[in-house]
């Protein structure tokens, strides 16, 4: 009998955690517990979002580097109110990993402060001579 007490403890306890950790997940907080968490993509392009102070603001816009394309920051207009803390590319997922496939560039910015920020981004062959932005993405984020 302890040993049935145990385990059905010990399965209680981990559905606790894991139940709380999917609810932490979709809550929209961020991992640090900083605050709201927004996340963009291209279909933002030219619109506005509105986070919270101490939330992020996550951009992911597909890229292909084996093309000798990247995105860049272009502009950030109050880097006092909202401010880069992160730039990543995530490659394809496949197995064996797909060669030549584009994959996506992942920008974080976090919200220092209230106010208005816009922050652009160009798509671009950064090298002297290669083509300036080719694409390009705005975004105007308002902080509460």
């Amino acid at each position: 009998m302890n040993r049935v007490l145990l385990i059905s403890l010990a399965l209680v306890l981990i559905g606790g955690a894991v139940g709380g950790s999917v609810a932490w997940a979709n809550s929209g907080a961020a991992p640090n517990g900083g605050g709201e968490e927004v996340s963009v993509d291209a279909s933002y392009d030219g619109t506005e979002v509105k986070v919270a102070v101490s939330g992020t603001v996550i951009v992911t816009l597909e890229s292909n580097p084996s093309t000798g394309f990247s995105w860049a920051l272009a502009g950030n207009s109050d880097e006092g109110v909202l401010q880069e803390v992160g730039h990543e590319y995530n490659p394809p997922e496949g197995d064996p990993p797909l060669v030549g496939a584009g994959g996506h560039e992942v920008w974080t910015f976090q919200a220092l402060e209230k106010g208005t920020s816009t922050i652009s981004m160009e798509y671009s062959r950064p090298w002297e001579g290669g083509e300036k932005g080719v694409e390009t993405f705005e975004l105007t984020v308002v902080v509460e």
